[in-house]
């Protein structure tokens, strides 16, 4: 059985290590047969690389771990509605579910804005869970609020 806010939590704490040095704070988990094989969380400006997204560490860190690019059975919990990229690298690397904290408004690929997960012209079908979060809600706004403040 499947703990969903159990894993949040932990994809929530990963999120809390990328505010705490100032990155835009995501974090997400890979979980494969109720074991935690991936964390990360956005690292974008500490890399100076635009591809370190919590989602894209992850998937990175999970293939190498199983030694497979290909996640058929991992279930990805992210704080934070994944973008374009980030939505293309969960479908390449095969992944069966997401399970997503909160939506993203301006830029989220899951079904926000597009959806690129659940597609008929891409034939894409990854199963979506909305678990809607508000610790993850607050976070993000936390932040961006902190930046407009400091402008």
């Amino acid at each position: 059985m499947e703990n969903h806010n159990f894993y949040m939590k932990i994809a929530y704490n990963e999120a809390l290590k990328a505010y705490k040095i100032g990155e835009v704070p995501v974090g997400s988990i890979i979980v494969v047969d109720n074991r935690i094989v991936a964390a990360s969380h956005n690292m974008i400006e500490k890399q100076n690389d635009p591809t370190c997204h919590a989602e894209i560490l992850a998937i990175s860190q999970a293939s190498k771990i199983l030694n497979n690019w290909r996640l058929s059975k991992a279930i990805l919990y992210t704080t934070l509605e994944p973008c374009a990229m980030c939505a293309g690298a969960i479908i390449f690397s095969r992944i069966k579910k997401i399970v997503i904290g909160t939506h993203e408004p301006d830029s989220g690929c899951c079904g926000s804005v597009i959806d690129l997960l659940n597609n008929q012209y891409l034939n894409t079908n990854v199963e979506v869970l909305w678990l809607y979060d508000k610790d993850c809600s607050d976070l993000v706004t936390k932040f961006f609020q902190s930046k407009r403040k400091i402008k």
